[in-house]
């Protein structure tokens, strides 16, 4: 067991760094901005310090760390509850029916109106896998050991969640969306608008985007057929979301109109599923592919193992023991390996 999960820290800093200028841009919450990066790990050292008291604005940063290198190969956030300090703006893909008698013609037209419909939610964002990590199930580690601290720290998240999914990005890095909505009344481009974004937040959204509904049908063909389609290296994190519940209920990115997902935080599946164990004992490799987490806040750690249930609690792998300091007695939240 070579990997595991932990919070982040501040020598991790020149890690996001240089995996932020990997993202090939439209990635608003891994910006390659030195600044914005040690603004959003000072907000997660805050996070993880606050011990109790009811759900805020909060920001976690978590880090997939090569426990023999000391390598940070990834990371993921969670956001505790969008929409507290900048408004959450999305795009909510609506349609207009109208009829007319005299000519015997029916029109329905789909309609984009800016909504702020999932504030107050919790959200899952901010992956990245390091392209030379991108085997072994390393993606699927990072994406659900955020589920096991949402449901090792359930007081602290709310009743939703929600996954912004990056949209379609052309060659030359510019979105066909943004191009052919949102630019035209901003004077900038998308890799503009998204590193301010990235930096400064959503206000300027606020400021100068219309506010009344937008018919898809003025848009240019290359904006529509962007509109809810994910990235093409995307397109496995959608299923992920998929499988864990998450389904996409007609919200999109106002930048460049990638799907958002969103669920019920209590029946996300590897939230549902998981459950609470005391160790009993540790050795042996016989056990059923887990999803093992340990540690509270700061102290969380995930990573891949071996376990077998037995009454009164279960008996860890070795490996998995040895990446986590798990000991007997020690007190983990496991779900079965999908």
């Amino acid at each position: 067991m070579s990997f595991r999960i932990r919070a982040a820290v501040d020598d991790d800093l020149q890690h996001l760094y240089e995996m932020a200028k990997l993202t090939g841009g439209g990635f608003t919450n891994l910006p390659p901005d030195r600044r914005a990066l040690t603004a959003k790990l000072e907000r997660s050292h805050a996070a993880f310090a606050r011990t109790d008291g009811p759900v805020q604005d909060e920001l976690f940063v978590l880090i997939l760390e090569n426990i023999e290198t000391k390598e940070v190969r990834g990371t993921c956030q969670i956001f505790t509850q969008v929409g507290q300090s900048y408004p959450f703006y999305s795009y909510r893909i609506g349609q207009l029916t109208q009829h007319s008698r005299e000519l015997n013609r029916t029109f329905r037209a789909d309609m984009l109106t800016l909504a702020t419909d999932l504030e107050g939610a919790s959200e899952v964002g901010g992956l990245f896998l390091h392209p030379g990590e991108r085997a072994g199930g390393l993606g699927l580690l990072l994406a659900r050991s955020r589920y096991l601290f949402i449901k090792m720290h359930r007081a602290r998240f709310a009743d939703r969640i929600l996954a912004e999914l990056r949209g379609v990005i052309d060659e030359a890095g510019g979105s066909p969306f943004w191009d052919g909505l949102a630019g035209r009344f901003f004077g900038m481009n998308f890799q503009d608008a998204d590193q301010f974004n990235a930096i400064n937040g959503h206000q300027f959204i606020a400021d100068l985007m219309p506010k009344h509904p937008i018919y898809t049908a003025m848009l240019t063909e290359t904006a529509r057929a962007a509109i809810g389609l994910p990235h093409p290296s995307g397109r496995a994190a959608m299923r992920m979301l998929e499988n864990e519940g998450f389904a996409f209920e007609n919200y999109v990115d106002i930048f460049d109109g990638g799907p958002t997902m969103t669920a019920r935080t209590d029946q996300v599946r590897s939230i549902a599923d998981a459950r609470d164990s005391n160790v009993v004992g540790i050795g042996g490799d016989d056990g059923k592919d887990a999803l093992v987490a340990t540690g509270n806040l700061a102290d969380f750690r995930a990573a891949f193992g071996k376990v077998r249930e037995i009454e009164g609690g279960v008996v860890l792998a070795d490996d998995c023991a040895h990446a986590l300091a798990i000991r007997e007695a020690d007190r983990v939240t496991h779900v079965a390996r999908i």
